[in-house]
């Protein structure tokens, strides 16, 4: 990136809530970008602060899809 020259992306963010309570976020498009939290505030403050080192080691800013929604399915087993 140039000097002087910022950027803006948008990025989608998975939050989910661990066994143990703990608040897990994942960034889907970047590589191994995810992290956790006791608190939501707390997971938000950190969610911001991986997003900046994973684009510091990633080569080529991804191509973003557009998000289009979760899912969750129950499944008898």
């Amino acid at each position: 990136m140039k000097a002087g020259f910022e950027m803006t992306h948008s990025f989608t963010v998975l939050i989910e809530q661990g066994e143990d309570g703990a608040y897990i976020a994942t960034v889907p498009a970047l590589k191994s970008c995810y992290t956790q939290a006791d608190t939501m505030a707390e997971l938000l403050e950190k969610v911001y602060e991986v997003i900046e080192l994973c684009l510091e080691v990633q080569e080529d800013i991804p191509v973003y899809n557009k998000f289009i929604g979760v899912q969750q399915m129950e499944i008898r087993i």
